[in-house]
């Protein structure tokens, strides 16, 4: 409960205190190309292949004659868009994206950096942190997209390639009980799990106490931290979204 009202009060200093309007615009650009344009070649490698796998499996557990093959290609629909897409990537994106926050702030902090600017009166929390959760939340929901799509077809080009379906059954499978608020679901958890990691990873660095060591574990705390809290809000969303 410590650590919870530490976090809760070192969101709220992100609001207090601000710079310039346009001093966040060139900061938040910055982190855009950080936390997006930099991941995007894992999340469409991993997309890709999730894709693939999740058609093949599904393919080889219905064998039964009384199910049509374009169920094959729903199935990979509407686990790519509840699930994979959102909530496998997110713990890509905590990995990649949420341990360099957490090393980036903690270096910062064991070389006196932060202490400086505080020092120059600058809120640091402000200005270090907030571009980076602007950056993430209007970012991660852009992979999340990339990512479905690509999932999408990858199991397109692993069903033709496999022959385990027709191209024009798994485009029959896609289209079939489509409901539009799935892709408003997964883009709701989207912008949760963005704002989850980039915060909670910038919390674990921004309060790195001692020298390189302890930056390192600042990043792996940062990880696990923010892979629970995205489980238990995908939990928490879907009881309330869904349920």
């Amino acid at each position: 409960m410590q650590n919870f009202g530490k976090f809760l009060i070192f969101i709220g200093q992100l609001f207090v205190r601000r710079e310039t309007f346009v001093t966040y615009v060139r900061l938040t650009l910055n982190e855009c190309i950080n936390v997006g344009y930099n991941s995007l070649f894992i999340v469409s490698i991993v997309s890709l292949f999730m894709g693939a796998v999740t058609t093949i499996q599904t393919a080889f557990n219905l064998v039964s004659p009384l199910i049509p093959a374009p169920v094959i290609s729903l199935v990979v629909r509407d686990m790519t868009i509840l699930e994979l897409a959102p909530t496998i990537i997110a713990i890509i994106y905590a990995g990649k994206v949420g341990s360099n926050i957490a090393g980036e702030l903690g270096t910062m902090r064991i070389t006196e950096q932060i202490d400086a600017l505080e020092v120059m009166g600058i809120n640091a929390t402000s200005y270090l942190v907030l571009p980076k959760i602007i950056a993430s939340v209007m970012m991660y929901p852009m992979l999340v997209i990339l990512s479905g799509f690509l999932t999408i077809w990858g199991g397109y080009i692993t069903s033709l390639l496999t022959g385990v379906m027709t191209g024009t059954d798994y485009i029959i499978g896609i289209r079939m009980e489509f409901i539009p608020f799935n892709v408003a679901f997964a883009l709701i958890k989207a912008v949760v799990f963005a704002f989850l990691i980039a915060s909670i990873s910038a919390f674990k660095g921004f309060y790195t106490s001692g020298g390189a060591l302890e930056v390192g574990q600042s990043s792996t705390a940062a990880v696990v931290s923010s892979c629970i809290a995205v489980l238990l809000a995908d939990y928490l969303l879907a009881q309330l979204l869904l349920g």
